[in-house]
């Protein structure tokens, strides 16, 4: 029998799962369409993939196979893709779920990094990752934009007053098309009785440019 340090196959699982956990508690305070669990199974289930590749045959070597790891790592990145293809969803023309699915091949490839004995890889991709979700959006908002791209307009209302018929209203008045509606929240009702409700518009239009500082 081929011996294993089960030990430190264990503590390979543990970082991959605390890996992909700080990534999964990131991307659930975003309330994206993948979340704690999500992530979590995704690093976990790449780095056990590369330790079954890695011990799982080793008794067998030499009499009915070679042992080839990367075989298994080939899989893992084309599995994945289902994946991330799966929270991935096109309304009209405006595609979602891209930042969810790269992220979620991203925590595979921590997971498998883990499970490949580079725990130093590992957790460098996950601080890696965290600086691009955290920082990159306020580098995104500087950036010079086409005064044809969408901008979008987040807005909070007490259900029932009529607000967002108003505001549709107003978007179509100043010449932009509305593209896409998002209810992103919904929460309880108030001791008035009245819900508040957040819902997120994507706007079109020449004028585009100049909706951000309206």
């Amino acid at each position: 029998m081929h011996h294993v340090d089960e030990l430190g196959v264990i503590l390979r699982l543990g970082i991959a799962l605390g890996l992909s956990s700080v990534i999964g508690i990131e991307r659930e305070i975003r309330q994206t369409s993948a979340g704690l669990r999500t992530y979590a199974l995704v690093g976990t289930g790449a780095a056990l993939f590369m330790l079954v590749s890695q011990y799982g045959f080793a008794d067998s070597v030499g009499r009915h196979s070679t042992l080839d790891p990367s075989r298994v790592a080939a899989q893992i990145v084309t599995g994945i893709g289902f994946v991330g293809g799966g929270v991935i969803f096109v309304r009209r023309d405006a595609v979602r779920g891209l930042t969810t699915a790269a992220g979620v091949w991203a925590t595979a490839a921590i997971g498998m990094a883990a499970g490949g004995d580079l725990p130093i890889l590992a957790a460098a991709t996950t601080v890696i990752y965290l600086l691009v979700s955290s920082a990159y959006p306020a580098v995104e908002r500087v950036l010079p934009r086409s005064r044809y791209s969408p901008s979008r307009v987040r807005l909070t209302y007490r259900d029932g007053r009529g607000v967002l018929r108003d505001l549709l209203t107003r978007c179509a008045d100043h010449g932009f098309a509305v593209s896409d509606v998002a209810v992103e929240r919904t929460s309880n009702r108030e001791s008035n009785g009245e819900r508040s409700v957040t819902v997120q518009l994507e706007v079109r239009g020449r004028g585009c440019g100049a909706a951000a500082h309206e």
